[in-house]
């Protein structure tokens, strides 16, 4: 799997996990020079409490475009440590 924004490849890994229709990727297969963290946090009632990063791409900014639980719940327990994207970010086998 690859995911790619603004030409870019951003992420890509062999193995992904996939949770409501979202490939979420190992946290090691992100390319670290296109993240930043952001303050944006959301609740999921079964996954738990996530965190955001901002991808940027030459110097524009898709803010909070990927997404991770740092502590899932049990149920969840399978993305710890995996990022998955939206907002534009194209995700491809």
């Amino acid at each position: 799997m690859k995911a790619t924004w603004k030409g870019k490849v951003i992420a890509e890994s062999d193995t992904t996990e996939t949770v409501e229709g979202n490939a979420y990727f190992p946290k090691n297969a992100i390319k670290q020079e296109f993240f930043r963290p952001s303050d944006t946090h959301t609740t999921c009632p079964w996954k738990g409490i996530a965190s955001y990063y901002d991808v940027v791409v030459d110097g524009e900014v898709n803010k909070d475009a990927a997404w991770f639980y740092p502590d899932p719940k049990e149920a969840a327990a399978n993305i710890k440590d995996h990022v998955a994207f939206w907002r534009g970010v194209e995700v491809s086998a």
